[in-house]
């Protein structure tokens, strides 16, 4: 965000840097799955795109290294897509070794003695949390359940942690997935729903402006029009961004709500952004229901004939998507 804009309307501090903002829900949230973790649970939190779940992650790994119970292990891979259950030991190896540099055995039944060895070592459960798990394959959720057992054997405790998009909830629901997902905790993470006007407004104190005088840089109505189109931090921190940026563009002050309108994007609700932010996009939904992903984009734009559409829609809606 420039400096000037910031300067324009008073905020001290970037929007995108205000950090961590709890809610009722964020706090039960993080009760359950401590305690799931606790009893050494496989755990799957499912949220849309932007709600939070990396910053609630945080939250909670910095509670149980508080609390000192747990140790926290986490898989920094960034394609999950690749990421295999040896991937994940790695992250394990390399968290929980603290005798020089972890040297992981490339043979695999002598890796995976090594690694129960290691847990009895360190003589604490572990937790190890995984990130944008909806786009782990079926066969590392799978084996995740194995490993769970090899530690178990072993005289260790490990727990997992799972966070993904909603994808990642309903893949676990699905017949196919019956091995783990019965075994596995889940909790839904709906982020601020419901607490739109409190976030902008715990944003804008974040940012340096005083409590009473946020009327000064975002007009009432302006902020209706966020709290009622928005629902996740991420869509209300980049909007209003845009907002204040064009608003000192034009020289408001304050933002009035016909710059938000004119920031807002008119597709936000449409069919395929709503599928995306559920981690749902074209190749994913071609996977899923056996279509081809020409379909998919025609099924997007209303060009898919009558009969294939209701085909869609029906197996869409016994998976759990938002249509």
């Amino acid at each position: 965000m420039l400096t000037e804009v910031m300067h324009h309307y008073g905020l001290k501090h970037d929007p995108r840097a205000a950090g961590y903002f709890e809610t009722d829900h964020h706090r039960q949230v993080s009760r359950d799955v401590r305690s799931a973790v606790l009893a050494g649970r496989l755990i799957a939190i499912g949220g849309m795109v932007g709600s939070g779940k990396t910053l609630l992650l945080h939250h909670l790994q910095g509670e149980l290294v508080r609390e000192d119970k747990i140790l926290v292990s986490k898989s920094l891979a960034v394609d999950q897509e690749r990421t295999t259950i040896a991937t994940l030991i790695d992250a394990l190896f390399f968290d929980l070794t603290t005798e020089g540099e972890a040297k992981i055995p490339k043979q695999v039944e002598r890796r995976e003695r090594e690694l129960r060895a290691l847990f009895k070592r360190r003589r604490k459960s572990v937790a190890l949390f995984v990130d944008e798990a909806h786009s782990l394959h079926p066969k590392t959720l799978t084996g995740l359940k194995r490993l769970m057992e090899v530690i178990a054997d072993g005289g260790g405790k490990l727990s997992v942690v799972l966070a993904g998009q909603p994808k990642l909830r309903n893949d676990l629901r699905r017949p196919k997935m019956e091995e783990i997902g019965h075994r596995t905790s889940l909790f839904n993470f709906d982020g601020i729903a419901g607490q739109q006007r409190e976030y902008i407004n715990w944003l804008l104190e974040k940012c340096g402006v005083a409590e009473g005088k946020q009327g000064e840089v975002l007009s009432e109505a302006a902020s209706n029009i966020l709290v009622s189109r928005l629902r996740t931090p991420l869509q209300i921190v980049q909007h209003l961004i845009l907002a204040l940026e064009e608003g000192f563009r034009i020289g408001e002050k304050p933002v009035t709500p016909e710059v938000v309108e004119a920031v807002l994007s008119k597709q936000i609700d449409d069919l395929e952004p709503r599928l995306t932010r559920h981690g749902y996009n074209v190749r994913a939904l071609a996977e899923q229901f056996n279509a081809k992903p020409a379909e998919i984009k025609r099924f997007f734009r209303g060009e898919l004939d009558a009969t294939r559409t209701r085909e869609l829609t029906d197996e869409m809606l016994a998976a759990g998507l938002p249509l």
